[in-house]
Formats: structure tokens, sequence, C-alpha cells
């Protein structure tokens, strides 16, 4: 094929979706970059070849991407495609049957709530019932909608914590968890099916808009997952870094007997542009300064943060250590989590979870407690369908603390457990670093570190991954590698994903895999170092830090774009 002859078909396909969109906004956004490519623009005609590369694929869930227009962007035409596939697929493949009930949630970003009606009128025109929340709301509402409802399947629109211009289309089935293969794949095809947006019927009416019953139905919900008789003196500060979280956090803690989180009012209303941060993830640098700011400046004992979509918890603590306020790691608040679970009682049958990029802290803490533990593949479409699963975590700030309520992460019952826990150990005269200190006198110190090499281009994260196949290191950090697992062949026995995972002769441990739902390749990294007895702890965790260094230094160097 000739340059002409692309430059041709790029041109007759970006005309044909400019035709079939049923939006003003991105018509004419592909109006104008039309223009200008016919113009002579080269700068058009790359942007139009990358929105025109392919359909926006499922990822980790279903859909995410930037706002705009083309097949390549989360815009309307995207959007009824995607659920014109999701009805598809319950009809003929999801054991449904006819009449499928979704319930719909949708946050605070831009064109959420348009996302959302255009998800309700596909349903309710192809003969299913659709169900929309009442507002924005924390993504774990709507899981735990789902089956509180009844529902065969459900969407949530949002881009959790990516950048502003994102938005994002989570899909999940009838048991209340997030969809995996072969469902996604089944879905996918369903949507490539579509032959025009234009060709989908839309209801103009006729979905139901429920009520704030439903939030306080999980607002009941999650409230029982502290113990009415424990502790309740605890001041902390509460941000939701411009998302959904604001209110749903305020109720469940007042509703629990807990003071109302003081907000950090710059943050504490919805808004889409996350001004005061420059990623709105509470794991990015200076995400939560603010947050940390206010709790050096008043009477405060935690400070809890919350993504813009609410289903991930971080916290943060003043550290006698540091002398100063701290966020603590998400393989920490996951051991904290998973030892108050042991202490507060659990049975034969309990199973413990995380991903395989998590601590090997909580499977020490599980095995000491005489429960199950399980590795599973990095999201928690994967966590919440162990077996058994009372706790499920992963590093990134996700925590499944009742998943007979919601079988997803969900950041407002961790908060609720976080509390519980931090105010019985202030009842005790201790904090949650004192804790920290016991479960690395137990189980010996599991010091972890992340880093990630962002790439503007998804070719990039290949390379990266291939030149560390090419050249596989024999050593790190001055330590033997005894062990590297290739999880695209499979190995390790877990399902085959990609991403490279290295076992070092000093029980090390590093990984390295592309995001699943932003441009960069992550590596993690953890080291355990035994601690013989309570006075050598600092030394343990100074050996344990250098450690940590040494390898963090070299997979920086072997990660390094070109």
């Amino acid at each position: 094929m000739t340059a002409t002859d692309t430059s041709a078909d790029l041109l007759a396909a970006a005309r044909a979706w400019r035709d079939d969109d049923p939006d003003a906004t991105t018509r004419g956004e592909l109006d104008s970059l039309i223009g200008r490519f016919e113009a002579g623009s080269d700068e058009a005609r790359d942007e139009l070849a990358d929105r025109f590369s392919g359909m926006l694929a499922f990822g980790t869930a279903g859909l995410r991407g930037a706002l705009g227009a083309g097949p390549n962007r989360m815009n309307r035409s995207v959007v009824i495609r995607a659920a014109a596939g999701l009805v598809a697929y319950l009809l003929s493949e999801g054991d449904v049957g006819h009449d499928p009930l979704v319930v719909i949630g949708f946050d605070a970003r831009y064109n959420s709530d348009v996302f959302a009606r255009d998800t309700a009128a596909v349903v309710v025109a192809a003969g299913g019932r659709a169900l929309l929340l009442p507002k924005p709301l924390p993504t774990p509402v709507l899981a735990f909608a789902i089956r509180h409802l009844g529902a065969d399947a459900g969407v949530m629109v949002t881009a959790s914590h990516n950048p502003p211009q994102d938005n994002g289309y989570k899909v999940y089935l009838g048991d209340g968890s997030q969809i995996v293969p072969p469902a996604d794949a089944q879905i996918a095809a369903h949507i490539a099916a579509v032959p025009s947006v234009a060709s989908v019927p839309l209801a103009a009416e006729g979905w139901e808009t429920l009520g704030e019953g439903l939030v306080q139905a999980y607002v009941d919900a999650v409230v029982t997952v502290v113990d009415p008789d424990s502790p309740r003196d605890l001041h902390c500060v509460h941000t939701s870094l411009h998302g959904v979280g604001h209110g749903t956090v305020a109720a469940a803690f007042l509703q629990a007997g807990f003071e109302l989180p003081t907000p950090v009012d710059e943050q504490a209303v919805p808004d889409p542009d996350f001004p005061t941060v420059a990623f709105p993830n509470p794991e990015e640098t200076g995400a939560i300064d603010l947050a940390l700011d206010q709790a050096r400046t008043q009477r405060c004992d935690l400070v809890i943060a919350n993504d813009p979509d609410a289903d991930r918890c971080a916290a943060a603590v003043l550290d006698p250590a540091l002398g100063d306020w701290r966020m603590l790691r998400g393989d920490e608040v996951g051991a904290l989590l998973g030892a108050h679970i042991v202490n507060r009682g659990v049975r034969p049958g309990d199973v413990f979870a995380c991903s395989i990029v998590s601590s090997r802290l909580l499977a020490a803490i599980a095995a000491a407690a005489g429960i199950r533990h399980e590795e599973t593949l990095t999201g928690f479409k994967w966590i919440s369908r162990v077996g058994g699963l009372r706790y499920g975590y992963e590093e990134a700030l996700g925590y499944c603390v009742a998943p007979h309520l919601v079988r997803d992460k969900d950041g407002v019952s961790a908060a609720l457990l976080l509390a519980e826990l931090a105010a019985t150990a202030k009842a005790q005269g201790r904090h949650l670093t004192d804790l920290l200190d016991d479960l690395a006198l137990a189980h010996g110190v599991h010091a972890t570190d992340s880093f990630s090499v962002r790439v503007s281009d998804l070719s990039q994260t290949e390379a990266v991954l291939r030149e560390l196949r090419d050249a596989r290191p024999t050593s790190v950090g001055g330590v033997a590698v005894t062990r590297v697992d290739d999880l695209s062949a499979g190995d390790g026995g877990l399902p085959p994903t990609e991403g490279l995972r290295y076992y070092l002769a000093d029980q090390s441990r590093v990984i390295v895999r592309p995001s699943g739902t932003e441009p960069k390749v992550k590596v993690y990294l953890e080291v355990i170092e035994a601690v013989p007895a309570a006075g050598d702890l600092a030394g343990a965790r100074t050996a344990a830090a250098d450690r940590l260094a040494a390898i963090r230094a070299e997979f920086e160097r072997l990660t390094a774009l070109p």
C-alpha cells in the first residue's frame, strides 16, 4: 500500500466515524483534524493515525483511555458500542436469558454521567432493565449494588486515579467481580460486531434512577466491618483528592461511631480537573501533601486518602523515627489490615490473598495463623475470585476487607477498618508504627519499593521487556539471581501474563511488568531481613534499606529507555 493509499484510507475511516458520531463536540473535533490533514498538516495526520490505530481495547476490567473523538479514545460512540456488546454478550453467552438487569454507576469526571445514560439507553432499548445510581458515587457502591440488587451485570464509568483527560468503563458480571477471560474477549467480539453506532437502538427513557436508599444500604453494610465495641477515639484528616469519596466516607465514619474526619477542603468537592494535584493518585509524590500539611497543624492521629473513585485507600502516620508524617506503603497497610483481621478471628476455611507484586509478608501472617494464602495475578478481578476469600489486597492501595459485601477493592470499608485498628492501638498507648514493629519482629523486615518507567509509546514497554529477556542478569547488587520466571510463559504456576519475576539468593524478589491501565513499565522490589531480637530491629531495617537501594539502582539501569 502506498502512502497515498494509506492517507486516503485514513481519511475515509475518519469521515465515516465522524458521520456516525452522535455527539456534536467530537464530530467537530474530527472535522477540524480532517480539515487540517487535508491542508497538509503532518501533526493532524499523526493525530488521526493514532486515533484510528484500532478500537480502544479491553484492559483491566474494561475500557480506559483519553477522552476525544475516534475509536482509540473514550467517547459516546465507543461507549454505545461497548454497551451494545455487553448486552449482546448477556443475551447470547452470559447465561442470563432475556431482560438482563444492569446497574450503572459513574464518577464526576468529564462525560461520566453522559456515558452512564448512554449505557442505560442501550440496555433499555435492547429489552433489558437499567438501574442508574443517583449521583456520582464511589466504585465500591456500584460493586455492592450489583449483588444487593440481584443484577446480571454492572458498569462503572470511571478512570479511577488516571489523569484528568482520561475516562473509563469498568464492567462487572452478576457475581459482583470485574470481568476476566474469556468474558472480556467475548464481550470485545460482540463490540467488534457492531456495524455502526447508528445501528444501535437507544431508548429515550425507561431506565430507573435509584434513590439515596441504595447509598444508605451500602453504608449500613460496610459499617459492620468494625466491632461495635471497639474503641472510637480517633482524630482523622481525610482527602478525597477531588473525587467522589468525601460524602460516603463521612457518612460511614459517623454511622460507625467515629468522629467526623476533618476534610481537606481544597480537595473535598469533586472536580474533574483535579486542580491541586499533578496526578490524582495517592501513590504519586505530592498527591497528599495538603493532607499532611493539615495533619501537622492540628490534632490528628491518622491521615486517610482515597483516590477519585474511592476504591483505593492510603494512610499516613506520624513516624517517631522521622519525627514527621509519612505515607504508609500499600504493603504496610495490607499487612496491618491482615494482622488485624487475624486478631479479630479467622476460621480454618478462610483464605488470604494478594497479587504477585505485593509483599510476601501477608503469606507469613496467614501461615502463622494456620490459614491458606494464595498469590494471584495483578488486579482485583483475580483476587476477588479466590475461593474462601476472607481478605485480599494489592500493593497499589487496594484492599478487600469484606468480600461478602463488596467483591472488589473498597476504599471506604478499608478506611473504617484501618481507623478501628488505629483507635485500638491508641487506646493501648501505641501507634500503627508500633504494630509494624511487631510484624517485623515476628516475621522479619519485609521492605518493599517500586518505580515506574513512563513511556510515550506502548511499543517501548515491549522493548524494555525484550531487552531484559535477551540479557538476563546473573546477579543484582552483588547477589546471585537464582531463578527467573517468564510470566508470559506461565512460569511460576500462574496463568500467563506479561512480565518477568526474579528471585535472588538472599530471598530478594523483583517483578517487572507493564501497567494494565497506564503507559508505563512498573518494577516491584522486595527484600526480607531476619530480626534475631528486638534490639536488632533498627539494624535489620537499615540493612534491608541498603539492599533495596542496591537492587533498585541496578534495575533502574536495566530498564532505562534508550
